[in-house]
């Protein structure tokens, strides 16, 4: 477990309590831990919610990273929300705010 092997702290939710602490070795151990293998397109996405939530204090919801990222997410076709949800498999955006060390996310259900 990741907050066992390096002293991460995490809230109830399950989402990393120090922003700071993240790295990029975090977030390829908890996408193991999902069985997830994280590609190009992951780390896009992974770097938007940082970069967005460094800029604005906020994560983004799904309709801000989709609009932001359409093209590059999925070029053939409009991405939607699916898309987004099947790159992440089946923790979705709330996976992927987890991966990019987000405090917390704004996705549905959430």
């Amino acid at each position: 477990m990741l907050n066992q092997s390096k002293n991460l702290e995490f809230n109830s939710k399950g989402y990393l309590v120090n922003f700071d602490a993240w790295n990029g070795d975090f977030a390829i151990e908890m996408a193991k831990e999902h069985g997830l293998a994280l590609k190009d397109r992951h780390w896009l996405v992974i770097n938007f919610l940082r970069d967005y939530q460094s800029e604005y204090g906020i994560a983004p919801d799904h309709r801000e990273v989709i609009k932001k990222l359409n093209k590059q997410i999925n070029p053939t076709t409009p991405c939607t929300k699916k898309h987004l949800e099947d790159l992440f498999g089946e923790g979705g955006c709330k996976l992927a705010c987890k991966l990019a060390g987000l405090p917390n996310c704004h996705c549905k259900g959430a």
